[in-house]
């Protein structure tokens, strides 16, 4: 049975995104990171302005006791420091140490080796319309929230 278009977009679109973050975890769990680890350090470097425990959890998706355990283990091991915040007590800001900020050039290389394999038979014409689509479909979700 041949799926509708649609159907075979996000299916394919779910699948692809999973695949990527299990072969990005394959590549980086010999720095000692697992998914969460690298998904807050790359929110935590990305960032425009620090951000507090709670914002890092909504903008990655996760429950907030979830990213309390992450950012426990990231602080452990010295990639991230929690500073309180000034206006409000019960707020801790997160930033990236220089360890954090080291490890996350390593992420950022990993990860940029990775799409140039993996985009290496994508013409630059593709690529750019799959990126258009993609961005109207993000900005579509967003602007529906």
């Amino acid at each position: 049975m041949t799926l509708p278009l649609d159907e075979r977009f996000s299916t394919t679109l779910h699948g692809l995104a999973h695949l990527w973050r299990l072969e990005l975890d394959r590549r980086l769990k010999d720095f000692g990171l697992g998914r969460a680890g690298w998904q807050a350090i790359s929110a935590i470097a990305r960032a425009e302005a620090p951000m507090s425990q709670i914002e890092i959890s909504n903008n990655l998706g996760v429950e907030g006791a979830t990213m309390v355990s992450t950012l426990d283990r990231l602080e452990a091991a010295g990639f991230v420091l929690r500073v309180p915040s000034q206006t409000d007590r019960r707020v801790k800001h997160v930033t990236l140490t220089d360890k954090g900020q080291e490890m996350f050039g390593v992420l950022k290389t990993v990860a940029a080796q990775y799409r140039k394999e993996l985009l290496l038979d994508v013409s630059e014409d593709d690529l750019e319309r799959v990126t258009q689509v993609l961005e109207r479909l993000k900005a579509s979700i967003e602007r529906s929230k």
